[in-house]
């Protein structure tokens, strides 16, 4: 019985994790019409900050020990500071769609992070994957003719913020099991934004002056996909392991293409329609055979 409720926990934190990342890369999109990207970044940090410390407070969250305070700053400017701005950065450049395909290869970063630095063994179809999955990477830079040099640099601000967020998830796992997934989300979220107070004044500025459609979409980023999947993901990477857990990330590129249609009208040309679909088979080879290269963390 035991069993079949943390089965139903996973599966539940796996779709809400999926859909609300999913959402977010149309809705930064729709937020960028009046928000700077950097501003954009700082504000949904601060909202998600300010409802972090109030959960910090009603369920008494300790502070992290000192010896931890520079391993968390530095993971929380990784997979909030760098990820968020370098992604809203990025979706100048990119639609909404292509951003989310792209940040999709994070396992495979996360990956080969832990081959580098654990010294554990990467197989062969692992890396075949690997490179699949960057060649239809390069095929969707290649899907926008006209455009090419601003998709390039869209392509490699995205592909950034997917290596900041990599690291994020290939060196939490210990921390997670000493202080428990929602104290260290809570950690690396208030760390993370932290670093962009400096963008705080701008980020007002750009508040008065946004349309509400905008704001809301702030808002919603700041609370719900700024929060949530971390804390989701966080609770599968604890229960399941980060190659498992991470594996829902190629998922969410499909839900993503949808809901740009739905609210941006984003309908991707054929030749980034391919290269999404080898990127997401090339992901699909790596994560199923680089387990053995992550098992320190399960």
């Amino acid at each position: 019985m035991k069993y079949n409720q943390t089965k139903i926990k996973i599966c539940f934190a796996f779709i809400l994790t999926i859909f609300l990342w999913a959402s977010a890369f149309p809705m930064i999109k729709i937020a960028l019409n009046d928000f700077k990207a950097e501003n954009l970044s700082a504000l949904r940090l601060m909202i998600a900050c300010f409802i972090l410390l109030i959960v910090a407070v009603i369920k008494k969250v300790p502070l992290p020990e000192l010896k931890d305070v520079p391993i968390i700053f530095i993971l929380g400017f990784c997979g909030f500071t760098v990820y968020h701005t370098t992604l809203s950065f990025g979706e100048y450049y990119v639609s909404a769609g292509i951003a989310s395909l792209i940040v999709s290869t994070t396992p495979i970063f996360a990956a080969l992070l832990a081959t580098y630095f654990l010294r554990e063994k990467f197989s062969k179809i692992a890396w075949i994957g690997s490179i699949i999955a960057f060649l239809g990477v390069t095929l969707i830079s290649l899907g926008n003719g006209e455009q090419f040099h601003a998709m390039i640099i869209g392509v490699i601000l995205v592909l950034v913020a997917s290596i900041g967020e990599s690291i994020y998830f290939a060196f939490q796992a210990n921390y997670l099991e000493k202080y428990g997934f929602i104290p260290f989300t809570i950690y690396t979220i208030i760390a993370g934004a932290l670093f962009t107070v400096v963008f705080l004044p701008g980020a007002f500025s750009d508040l008065q002056n946004a349309s509400n459609t905008s704001i809301v979409s702030v808002i919603y980023l700041g609370a719900f996909p700024t929060v949530i999947p971390y804390i989701a993901l966080a609770y599968t990477i604890h229960k399941v392991g980060v190659s498992d857990a991470t594996m829902s990330l190629y998922l969410t590129p499909a839900v993503s293409l949808i809901l740009a249609y739905l609210l941006l009208g984003e309908v991707p040309n054929i030749v980034a329609i391919i290269g999404d679909i080898i990127t997401l088979i090339g992901v699909t080879i790596t994560s199923n055979h680089s387990k053995e290269s992550i098992e320190y963390f399960k």
